[in-house]
This record gives structure tokens, C-alpha cells and sequence, in this order.
């Protein structure tokens, strides 16, 4: 029997207190500029008596005021009870890979001092100064475990130099081999110690190690293993194996079919969690596992379930928790050791992303509609929440979030999450974004669902409603509806999309003449399917870093045969013409909507070329159609530098607000230049595109 523990309406009257305190004279709506300074939580960890959490937070340089352009950092701070946690490192330091030392001294994480390659680091929690624990010469460490007595740390680094690679390049030899000449990273066992053990033992690993993890009794490993580094073996070939540390020999491999997610081993040692795909043509590892140690032998769990493991912790008790999204809700729930359900726990308005356990204490990381990733402690029936990095946001007027359900044109429910304008919905209906996401395996949670390519409260600020739809090929609904797209692009996915925009015209949610459509990736493929194919149902769209030829795409990714598997189920010379019809190049004839398209110029996953083949063909073919192309120098599968994302949130809601907001699809193109804020660098520049 499942024990069912809801505590959704003090939680939500916790949530809410920021909603209450926006509806004051500083109320105001959410900018670019806010979404430019948000602060998130990152990886946590338990200290082995439960007393601590470590945890990192994530940042972009706040590139709005001044700050030096750069990636994420990270902080390491640690708490002991809700609203207690500080800072421990300089702020010179951003850390990963957080943990404690086995005896609980010490908080560990990876960092690169200067010049010098990745090191294990430590610091101790009563105080003083961090120092490096162990290192590999001539490389970075990407991973590490310590024994479980503390006396040694396992590490996993990189393959080292090619000294004679590195003697013919300097020469001028620098040719790049595509695909070839890989090297495996390796891994090392050195002792720790006062002193940095400067010769770590090399242990003998199978094939292409990506991760793995220290048994609770120090006798074998887990190891993820893929032929070769390419992603698409990482997607369509990893495998785990157990092998035993004292003879490096492979005791067993779990041969399970399709993709590999989280792999946690039992307390006892005796079984392993994990989060797989079902089978080769399973688009996402969702289901829960359970692993015999001793044989490989594996079970489903919840196989057909119309939901979505995400992450799991086994307890000291043996049970397992395991973070479940059912649709664009969560759940965290509990199993026995035998696989049997304990209990199942709602946490309200939270949506739980990750979950960590040690000493008695279980810790999860969760968003909700009003704040982005937060820590929270599982206390007596509730989640208490330890951490409160973005306390501005009380400041923010959010427009209503909600799960809405509509009925696509063959009759499957399908699901999403609408964001309604500030101030309500006007008669009419309002201009609306649809806001789709990539994969398609993937789905939006009714959590927090802002981000520089995602319009959510900064949209809703401006008069737009947002909807998030949970198209076919989606996760969280089960694997047979995440395999409905199968063979099948653009229909149903993307008709999904139009059915979507009916339905919130039929009530009264939106205007049917102000329908806008954005996403990224396959996103981005339906962001360029609308502005074609579907072009009278959208009146603007911005593609981010999108597929526009299934072609060409072949020849140009890196992940053909993950999409021959879990995408179209068939080779582009099985049948060109059917590639080509179902390729937004191909239907640029039909297209009348304002498009703005953005693509990272080092896109390995979806070639730049992708976005050059629709921009070069709307711009031969339909010249009076506003058409963009926009480049991001150094930018890979979307945009990870703080000025590359702030501009591109500014240039989303600048081409939305001139096409979309006003249903001109013939307005005069914004200015090259998008208008930063006062202190941002360059923002006293010239625009001499809008000179009149």
C-alpha cells in the first residue's frame, strides 16, 4: 500500500509569501537584466553524520553592471539548519565535484589553481585553509571517489599528453583527424595524506570511461563504459560494469538495451539502482532499475508508467529515494530494498530535480513556479527550505503558472504549462509565445521556467501569456507516448503545438492572430516548422540553434545514429524525398512569419549550417518576409557565456514585441543592435542602425 503524505498548502503558503510581498509599491515586472544576476543551487552533499550540506550555487558574471563577460561560476557554502549556510572558499574559486571526506573533516572538490590541471582539494569544515589532497601529472582529474576507510581517493583523469602529437604540432603538423586518434581517460588510485601523493597508482579500466563509483565496503566499482568518446555512443552504447578493485577483473556487465542514466550502489553492496532506457529505440532513460551486483541480472520497476525517474539516493535502512516527475508534476518515493513501494511523498508546488541522503538526512534540490533551484530538507512530513539565493525576487509581479490539458486532433490528452500575463488575460485574448522544448525527450515541469532562451515571467511582465507544451515524443508520460513521434516528424509533435494554440483560443487565453512560437534545438526545428509549414498559425518565431534540413542534419551532427534510433527510424537514402518534405527548407514558400535565428557558430550537435540553409533560402525566396540571422562567436548547442545569453534574451523579446505583440509581420526590423542596459559595457555605443 502507498502511503500518501501531502502537505501541499502550508508549503504553497511558504511559496507564496514572495507573491505577497510583490504586490507592494515595489512590485514590478521580471527584465532580462533579472534573468542576467539569477542564482541557483548546484550539487549537494550530506556530511556522514547528517550535521552539514555542502553545497555550490551556479552564477553568470553579471555582464548588466559591468562584469567581465565568462561561463558559470560556481561557490562552495555549507549549512547546518535553514538559513545558516556560508561561503568557505575565496571567491577566486569555483569549485565541483563537492563532497566530504569519509570522516566527515573535510568538505572535497575539483579545482584548477592558475594554470595548473584539475587537483582534489579539501577544506576543513571547523575551519582554515583549503589544500590539494591528490592530482595526476600532466592532466586534470574529471572525477573522484575516496575509499571507504578515507585512505585512498580514486580518481578518474584525462589521457595525458601526446608528447609526439604535441613536437609536430609546434612544427606546424597541426592537423585535426576527425573522429579519430582518441585517447581514453584513465584511472588512478593515489593515498591520501598530509602529503600529495605524487605517484598515484594506474588502474587497468575497460574501454572509454565517462563516470563511476566506490562500493560502501571498498571491494568493487561501478564503471560506465562507452566503445569511444563520441556522444553517440554515450547515448546509444554505454554499459555499467562491477569490477573488482583488488584483481581489476570485470565480475559482471549489465547488459541492459537502451540509454543509461543515474547508477547508485545499495549500502550492502548487493544491488545497484538505475535509471535506463527500456530498450535501444526507449528515447530517454526514465525507467527505474534494480541490478543484481553478483550477476548483472536487471528488473524494471516501474516499466510503462506514465511517468519519469529522474534521480535516486539509497538510504542507510536500504530503502531507495528516487525523484519522479509524473507529467509536469513530481513525486519523491520511497522503495523497499525488495522493490516494493514504501511511501509516496507530494511536495506541493515544488518540483524536485535531485536528491541527496547521508547521516539520517535527505536533501533535495527543487524549483517551483516562483524561484529557480533552491535546497530544501525532507523534516517530520514537510520540506523545509534551507536556502534563499534570489531573496530580489520577492520584488517580481509573476503572471499565474498552471498545468493545462487539451485534446489533440486524434484525441490524445496532451499536457503543458501556461503562463498567464501579469494582471490577467484581456478580452480577446492575449499575444502568446508558444515556448517549446527541445529533444523531444524532454519535458517542462510546472516549476520555474524562466531562463535567457526560455520567455516565461519576463514575457508574462510584458502583456504575453506562455505555453509550454509536452508535445508527443515528451518524457514524464511514459515511454509508449515519448515513442509517438517515432517516424513519424513534425506530425503529431508539431501539429500537437497548433491543436495546443486552438485550444487556449477556444478559451479565451489567446489571440489566434498574436500566436508566436520559439525553442531551441528541437525547439528550434519546430520554431522553423511553424515559420513554414505552419505559417499562418504564427505570427513571429525565433529558432535557436535549430534543424531546418534532415538531410543535410545527417551529414552535419554527431548523434546520426541516435536519431536513426529514437527519431526517424529510417536512413535519409531509405526514402529522400520524405526528408526532405518533412524539412522546413522545403516548405519556405508557404512562409510568412518574421523570423529571428540564432546559432552558436561552434555547434558540433546541430551545424551552423542548419540555420545558413533556411536563412539563405527565405532571403532568395521570400525577401519581403523579416528574416535574421544572428551568429555567436565561440558558442557551442546554445549559448553558455553571460553576454551571449543576454543578448539573446533581449533580441527574443525585441523581435516578439515588434511582430508578435503588435501582429505586424511586416514591421520594420529592430535595430543589429539590441539596447543594453545603462551599465553594461558598450552600452553607450552608437547605434547607427536606428539613426533616423
Amino acid at each position: 500500500m502507498i502511503q500518501q503524505i501531502v502537505k501541499p498548502l502550508a508549503l504553497t503558503a511558504t511559496l507564496l509569501a514572495g507573491a505577497s510581498l510583490a504586490a507592494t509599491a515595489q512590485a514590478r515586472p521580471m527584465t532580462p537584466e533579472d534573468v542576467a544576476k539569477l542564482e541557483s543551487v548546484g550539487a549537494m552533499a550530506i556530511s556522514p553524520d547528517g550535521t552539514r550540506i555542502a553545497y555550490t550555487t551556479s552564477s553568470l558574471p553579471d555582464v548588466t553592471t559591468g562584469e567581465k563577460n565568462g561561463s558559470f561560476q560556481s561557490e562552495l557554502k555549507v549549512a547546518t539548519a535553514p538559513d545558516t549556510a556560508r561561503a568557505y572558499l575565496p571567491d577566486d574559486i569555483s569549485p565541483r565535484g563537492v563532497a566530504f571526506s569519509p570522516d566527515g573533516t573535510m568538505v572535497t572538490f575539483l579545482w584548477s589553481k592558475g594554470d595548473e590541471d584539475t587537483a582534489v582539494w579539501g577544506i576543513p569544515v571547523d575551519g582554515g585553509t583549503y589544500r590539494k589532497l591528490a592530482a595526476v601529472k600532466d592532466t586534470g582529474v574529471r572525477s573522484y571517489e575516496f575509499s571507504p576507510d578515507g585512505s585512498l581517493i580514486y580518481m578518474l583523469a584525462g589521457a595525458g599528453e601526446d608528447k609526439q602529437r604535441t613536437t609536430q604540432s609546434k612544427a606546424g603538423f597541426n592537423a585535426r583527424i576527425y573522429e579519430e586518434e582518441f585517447r581514453p581517460a584513465r584511472m588512478f588510485v593515489a593515498k591520501a595524506g598530509m602529503e600529495v601523493d605524487d605517484e598515484p597508482t594506474e588502474i587497468a579500466i575497460p574501454g572509454y570511461v565517462s563516470a563511476f563509483d566506490i562500493a560502501p565496503d571498498g571491494t568493487f566499482a561501478t564503471i560506465d563504459t562507452t566503445p569511444s568518446p563520441l556522444v553517440d555512443d554515450s547515448y546509444t552504447q554505454k554499459r555499467v560494469n562491477i569490477v573488482d578493485l583488488a584483481t581489476g577483473n570485470i565480475r559482471a556487465v549489465v547488459k541492459t538495451p537502451g540509454k543509461i542514466g543515474d547508477v547508485e550502489i545499495s549500502p550492502d553492496g548487493s544491488q545497484l539502482s538505475l535509471i535506463a532506457g527500456v530498450d535501444m529505440n526507449d528515447p530517454a532513460a526514465t525507467t527505474l532499475h534494480l541490478v543484481d551486483t553478483a550477476t548483472g541480472a536487471f528488473r524494471a520497476l516501474n516499466a510503462g508508467a506514465a511517468e519519469a525517474a529522474t534521480d535516486a539516493e539509497w538510504l542507510a535502512d536500504g530503502r531507495l529515494a528516487v525523484t519522479v516527475d509524473i507529467g509536469a508534476q513530481s513525486r519523491l518515493r520511497l522503495y523497499n530494498a525488495d522493490g516494493s513501494v514504501a511511501e509516496e511523498i507530494d511536495p506541493g508546488a515544488l518540483v524536485l530535480t535531485g536528491v541527496e541522503a547521508a547521516g539520517g538526512k535527505l536533501a533535495v534540490r527543487a524549483d517551483s513556479p516562483l524561484h529557480p533551484s533552491e535546497m530544501f530538507v525532507w523534516n517530520n512530513g514537510t520540506f523545509d527550505r534551507w536556502t534563499n539565493h534570489n531573496d530580489w525576487l520577492s520584488e517580481i509581479t509573476f503572471g499565474e503558472q498552471r498545468t493545462y490539458t487539451f485534446t489533440a486532433t486524434d484525441g490524445q490528452q496532451v499536457e503543458g504549462v501556461l503562463i498567464l500575463p501579469v494582471g490577467g488575460v484581456p478580452s480577446g485574448g492575449a499575444p502568446t509565445i508558444m515556448n517549446v522544448h527541445g529533444g523531444p525527450e524532454a519535458h517542462d515541469t510546472n516549476g520555474w521556467n524562466t531562463a535567457y532562451s526560455k520567455p516565461g515571467q519576463v514575457a508574462a511582465g510584458q502583456g504575453y501569456a506562455v505555453f509550454l507544451p509536452n508535445y508527443r515524443g515528451s518524457t514524464g508520460y511514459g515511454v509508449d507516448f515519448s515513442k509517438q513521434h517515432q517516424g513519424r516528424y513534425t506530425d503529431p509533435e508539431f501539429r500537437d503545438i497548433v491543436d495546443a494554440k486552438k485550444a487556449l483560443v477556444a478559451d479565451g487565453i489567446t489571440d489566434a492572430d498574436r500566436t508566436g512560437i520559439t525553442g531551441g534545438s528541437y525547439g528550434g526545428y519546430a520554431s522553423a516548422w511553424g515559420a513554414t509549414y505552419h505559417s499562418d498559425e504564427y505570427a513571429a518565431a525565433v529558432m535557436s540553434v535549430g534543424i531546418s534540413n534532415q538531410v543535410s542534419k545527417f551529414g552535419t551532427g554527431d548523434i546520426p545514429y541516435e536519431m536513426y534510433n529514437v527519431h526517424s527510424r529510417k536512413w535519409p537514402w531509405d526514402d529522400w524525398l520524405a526528408m526532405l518534405e518533412v524539412s522546413p527548407i522545403y516548405h519556405v514558400d508557404k512562409s510568412n512569419t518574421p523570423i529571428l535565428i540564432l546559432h552558436g557558430e561552434e555547434d558540433t550537435r546541430v551545424d551552423p549550417g542548419q540555420s545558413l540553409e533556411l536563412y539563405r533560402s527565405l532571403k532568395v525566396r521570400k525577401p519581403d518576409v523579416p528574416s535574421r540571422l544572428v551568429f555567436y562567436p565561440g558558442e557551442g548547442h546554445g549559448n553558455r557565456l553571460a553576454a551571449g545569453r543576454y543578448d539573446f534574451n533581449l533580441r527574443m523579446m525585441e523581435w516578439f514585441d515588434t511582430y508578435l505583440k503588435t501582429g505586424d509581420r511586416r514591421a520594420e526590423m529592430p535595430g543589429t543592435r539590441p539596447q543594453l542596459a545603462d551599465g553594461a559595457k558598450g552600452a553607450k555605443a552608437k547605434d547607427t542602425d536606428n539613426e533616423d
